[in-house]
């Protein structure tokens, strides 16, 4: 099985932020914490702050319930929220896998070609099971990244784009094509409700990128575009047994820190094993499944946040036995929020 993405600690910044309707000139400073006293027992750290510069505040979130699958169906009267303060004046709340662009970006190197063809079938039946108003991209890449098929709601031209020549004698340069996979969504027009991500099936190994893992992470980030990373590895030996090559560092990044996840897929046991260690079925069911436990919560701002002080609320999911997450955060049934706008900034 797949490991799971691994949860930051308690005192992490939480990574999203999307436009809003109005944009203000002030600078707004949010930070979640999973519970009452954290803030009052430690110091508030650079890292912990998320700064933007709009009056809705919003974030992907995911539910679930207590066997872990997917709730949908969830509506705004299904949250309650504490405002003591009175600093929030509505909420956003829509399902985050309604709508969804959706890039593979697929290594070309010689040894993969073959197994990412097998695949085709069942990458375009995970996005044929999202809504019409969805849209698929297909980029391949070896030393250069290659758009083959731009973003599109049918399915024609990425059904062709699985089928492509392989890259022989090049290097490979990954976090290259994941800085230009991030460009490709510019085409797209701005939709606040719409989720935005990259499937990248690699083998792992970066030889020839100038771009730093860092950069690329930060840049998803801000564009709220969501890695979904999933490892082909190599094998080689390693003190007298076969070993997983290590992939390159910043690449299980990609999925872990951009609100996605990072999938490994086969091991030693199954290595001579191609049927069992190359279907990514699985793989693909449960990116589906964790897309359909995403929703979109948003918190608009109004007046009386704007005096300087820092305003503490609580967001916690009314039907009994569910819970959720923001962004790499554990989950609860209640996430507590600190928001702080400088006073004396004009609207």
């Amino acid at each position: 099985m797949p490991p799971e993405v691994r949860q930051s600690n308690l005192r992490t910044s939480i990574p999203f932020c999307l436009p809003s309707f109005r944009i203000l000139s002030f600078c707004v400073v949010l930070l979640a914490l999973t519970t009452a006293n954290v803030y009052s027992q430690e110091p508030v750290n650079d890292d912990d702050i998320v700064r933007v510069s709009t009056d809705l505040l919003l974030f992907p979130v995911r539910i679930k319930d207590k066997k872990g699958q997917p709730v949908s169906g969830l509506t705004q009267n299904d949250l309650s929220v504490k405002d003591p303060d009175h600093v929030t004046s509505g909420l956003y709340f829509l399902p985050g896998a309604d709508h969804v662009a959706l890039l593979f970006a697929l290594d070309r190197s010689g040894s993969l070609r073959q197994i990412i063809a097998q695949q085709r079938e069942a990458a375009l039946a995970l996005f044929g099971r999202f809504s019409d108003r969805s849209s698929i991209a297909i980029q391949t890449f070896a030393e250069r990244p290659n758009l083959v098929a731009p973003f599109q709601k049918g399915t024609d031209a990425a059904s062709s784009a699985f089928r492509f020549a392989p890259a022989i004698n090049q290097h490979t340069a990954i976090f290259d094509a994941a800085a230009a996979a991030l460009k490709t969504f510019e085409s797209l027009p701005p939709n606040r409700s719409e989720r935005r991500i990259v499937i990248l099936i690699s083998d792992g190994l970066d030889n020839a990128s100038s771009t730093n893992p860092k950069d690329v992470i930060d840049a998803a980030i801000e564009k709220r575009i969501s890695f979904y990373v999933i490892h082909l590895p190599l094998f080689a030996p390693s003190d007298g047994h076969l070993a997983v090559r290590p992939p390159s560092k910043g690449f299980r990044d990609l999925g872990e820190k951009t609100g996605g996840k990072y999938f490994l897929v086969g091991d030693v046991k199954t290595a001579l094993l191609p049927d069992k260690s190359n279907d990514l079925t699985p793989v693909f069911k449960a990116i589906e499944d964790d897309l359909r436990s995403q929703y979109l919560l948003g918190f608009y701002m109004n007046e009386a946040s704007r005096d300087g002080r820092r305003h503490n609320f609580s967001l916690s999911l009314v039907p009994p036995g569910i819970e959720y997450s923001v962004g790499a955060r554990g989950y609860s049934r209640t996430q507590k929020f600190l928001v702080q706008v400088p006073k004396g900034n004009p609207q």
